[in-house]
């Protein structure tokens, strides 16, 4: 299951992640224990970037359903 996270800065990242942007991210627990979330570009690629460069977001799960949709 995916979730949305908004980036609050790109600090160290400037090329590849846009502040106030949502990103979809993926589960991934053993990175997430060394502080990093693994998040889905525009290409639809996942990298890892640290969590603190990130909200977490409550999105309804209708609007996750599209959001994931409309980036596929």
């Amino acid at each position: 299951m995916s979730e949305f996270v908004v980036c609050l800065s790109n600090e160290g990242y400037p090329a590849s992640l846009e502040p106030r942007k949502l990103y979809e991210t993926l589960p991934d627990k053993e990175a997430e224990r060394r502080g990093f979330l693994r998040v889905v570009d525009e290409s639809g690629e996942d990298y890892l970037f640290p969590a603190k460069l990130f909200a977490p977001l409550q999105v309804p799960s209708d609007l996750a359903d599209t959001l994931h949709k409309l980036a596929a």
